[in-house]
């Protein structure tokens, strides 16, 4: 681990946007749900929420460049407790979806604590989450396509909320807690995602990381470094 990534790694942490969110609604297309997590990673949101398709299983393929293991992820059975965990932590709920109230993307404040819901493949938004959402957004269209693809719409929304939050300094002068017992888990978790897996299989605490992000080898016989 070279300090250069290490200091990389902090600088992401400090630039995270814990009240900026993404929810989707049935999507399950594996890659899709990947493309999101790397238009996530980008962005700097460090959780999305996923309903449970009706039918299959949630699976996604870490084709996002490994940005999957930067973001975390929370599944729910169904859109309403979804909705309502996000409207419980105080999010404003965005969803991209055409109605008599839709506004352009553009107009939205994503300066404010907010969650983009984001329908499935081929049948959209579901009629509760268009129903329950604060606000409806749409992106203009002038082709004879009726819609983007659904993670490529959820990138133009996100990045026109990363725009909105730079230009308000919202990812400048950060302190990190280095000593916040989940920052340093965080960390750990990123850096030596191998150790993490043989901590885990055998209920260990991770070591403790040098000022480099190097592990600082345990006296306990019970750890040793997985050959890569």
């Amino acid at each position: 681990m070279s300090r250069a990534r290490y200091d990389k790694f902090k600088q992401v942490l400090r630039q995270r946007q814990h009240d900026m969110t993404l929810l989707t609604d049935q999507v399950h297309k594996g890659q899709n749900i990947s493309a999101m997590l790397r238009t996530a990673d980008a962005v700097g949101i460090p959780e999305i929420h996923m309903v449970q398709p009706s039918y299959g299983h949630l699976l996604y393929h870490n084709t996002a460049g490994g940005s999957g293991r930067f973001t975390g992820n929370a599944v729910y059975p169904d859109i309403e407790s979804g909705m309502a965990e996000l409207k419980h932590r105080g999010m404003h709920l965005y969803a991209a979806h055409w109605s008599d109230r839709a506004i352009d993307f553009r107009q939205a404040d994503y300066t404010r604590p907010f969650a983009l819901i984001m329908g499935a493949e081929k049948h959209g938004l579901s009629a509760y989450a268009a129903e329950h959402a604060d606000d409806h957004v749409t992106i203009p269209i002038i082709g004879m396509v009726e819609s983007y693809n659904v993670s490529v719409a959820a990138a133009i929304i996100l990045q026109e909320a990363m725009y909105q939050r730079t230009k308000a300094g919202m990812y400048e002068n950060k302190e990190l807690d280095e000593e916040d017992p989940a920052i340093k888990d965080i960390l750990f978790r990123w850096m030596h995602p191998k150790m993490v897996r043989y901590c885990e299989q055998y209920k260990l605490p991770f070591p403790e990381l040098d000022e480099d992000g190097d592990i600082i080898p345990p006296n306990d016989p019970r750890y040793r470094q997985p050959k890569i």
